[in-house]
């Protein structure tokens, strides 16, 4: 592998904003590996939709074991939870677990937005949804059939899939501490909610490309790596797109030949690529997460050989690494209006981030924000030259807490940062570390009046929110 192109790979990713971590392994080993400061190694981080491939892999230790197959009908496991005044229409009853695993469900459109906001039994809201279509005869993309795969696993073990995978695959490859978030009824999601380390994705990837196979050992079941990666299902006809090369058994098909990965949204990704013997691995927070595997298929695949290459500096490399920076805005640490707001409470608008209130203390080397989150007490350290250290407290001195309509239901680490890039505007910087997101807040001071105007840096939404406004008591 040119290091010299490897060098150009990690410039290219790290120019497009928001590459959180990048992983290189090729014949089983490390060549590349980088973490954008303040995301680190040992740090976890949600990767999303690539959480179906983890899922595919726990279905395929339970078909191993005898428990369901991959042809049993959905209803023969879960009849007892069609909702009394539901009568399954006959698309339902010849639904297969094969269906789910391929997103071939029969259904015209997507059903998780009728599943997921339920505060009910997903399962239930599931086998309600109108299945337009015979199973097996189109693709459409189905988060919510991937969770009836953990629900299945849930039912057929007696386990969530978090603790089912623990001894058959986690282990074994020495993931410890991930986590997965869970429905209301207290089964894994399945489709997204999985935490976990870059190398521990990178470890999974490296399993599946060695056919299962991990230090001498087989891990997975014969076969069940080739079967899952492989296209079962065609999915578009563009030859030009990474989602219309066909879809396995929650891993999709990548443009190079036999290539494979999961996929997780804003940029999560497990790359397998089985002719160069290469797995790469990145988190990320970007929007446009296709142009990420551009850059692999325009500089990667040119920089591998089938010989040996002639020694090279890999000072380069080194260096494109330890560019990996993701650094809030620069200004002034402080300002006249910060010394002249300092202390005194800020009343907001009804808004769509829930903020009531806020009140910015000025310190010697840091400043302390203190707000009203949908009637919570936060108190959040605001590093002035880049991340505060530690985490946001919240007034009771637990982890900081983000909820609802900013983030989700889970406590998350958040770094906080403020800088005054003109002498009335105040630049203040979330950045959830365990996810892809950032939060960028410019509060521009007129007097006593205060305007806020705050944008994601991607999201499954609008990114830009409505400004607002406030007044100083």
């Amino acid at each position: 592998m040119d290091p010299g192109a490897l060098a150009g790979v990690v410039r290219s990713l790290t120019a497009l904003p928001e590459l959180h971590s990048l992983m290189v392994l090729r014949h089983g080993r490390v060549v590349a590996e980088g973490w954008a400061e303040p995301y680190a190694a040992d740090r976890l981080h949600e990767v999303y939709s690539l959480s179906k491939s983890v899922t595919s892999t726990a279905v395929g230790f339970a078909v191993d074991e005898g428990l369901f197959g991959v042809d049993d009908l959905v209803l023969d496991h879960f009849g007892d939870r069609l909702p009394d005044a539901v009568e399954p229409d006959e698309h339902l009853r010849r639904m297969r677990v094969r269906h789910l695993l391929t997103m071939t469900t029969g259904h015209s459109q997507d059903p998780s937005p009728l599943v997921f906001p339920s505060d009910d039994d997903w399962v239930a809201q599931f086998l309600r949804v109108p299945v337009e279509h015979e199973p097996g005869t189109r693709f459409v993309y189905n988060t919510a059939a991937s969770f009836m795969l953990s629900a299945l696993v849930q039912k057929a073990t007696g386990q969530r899939l978090l603790d089912y995978l623990q001894p058959r695959l986690f282990e074994p490859l020495g993931i410890e501490g991930s986590t997965w978030e869970q429905s209301p009824s207290g089964v894994d999601t399945g489709g997204y909610g999985w935490s976990a380390t870059t190398e521990d994705l990178a470890a999974i990837g490296l399993l599946y490309l060695q056919d299962g196979a991990w230090e001498g050992q087989q891990v997975l079941p014969d076969g069940w790596a080739a079967e899952a990666t492989r296209m079962h299902v065609p999915n578009g006809d563009d030859p030009d797109s990474d989602w219309a090369q066909g879809y396995g058994y929650q891993f999709w098909r990548c443009r190079p030949a036999n290539a494979w990965r999961g996929d997780g949204a804003f940029g999560q990704y497990v790359v397998g690529l089985p002719e160069q013997d290469v797995v790469v691995v990145t988190t990320a927070g970007r929007q446009e997460m296709h142009e990420y595997l551009d850059v692999l298929w325009d500089g990667l695949l040119p920089g591998l050989s089938d010989a040996p290459l002639p020694p090279k500096d890999h000072a380069e490399l080194d260096r494109a690494i330890a560019a990996m920076r993701l650094d809030p805005p620069r200004g002034e640490p402080t300002s006249p209006t910060g010394a002249r707001l300092s202390g005194r409470r800020i009343r907001f608008v009804q808004n769509a981030c829930g903020l009531r209130s806020a009140v910015l203390l000025v310190g010697a080397d840091e400043d302390l924000l203190v707000v009203d989150l949908a009637g919570e007490r936060i108190e959040a350290a605001v590093g002035r030259t880049g991340p505060a250290a530690g985490r946001a407290e919240a007034g009771h001195g637990q982890p900081a807490v983000v909820r609802g309509s900013l983030r989700r239901r889970q406590p998350e680490d958040v770094l906080v940062s403020g800088t005054w890039t003109a002498t009335d505007v105040y630049v203040l910087t979330f950045r959830f570390v365990e996810s892809p997101f950032c939060l960028t807040a410019t509060v521009s001071v007129a007097g006593d009046d205060v305007t806020v105007q705050a944008s994601w840096n991607a999201s499954f939404g609008p990114r830009e929110l409505p400004a607002f406004t406030g007044t100083v008591d």
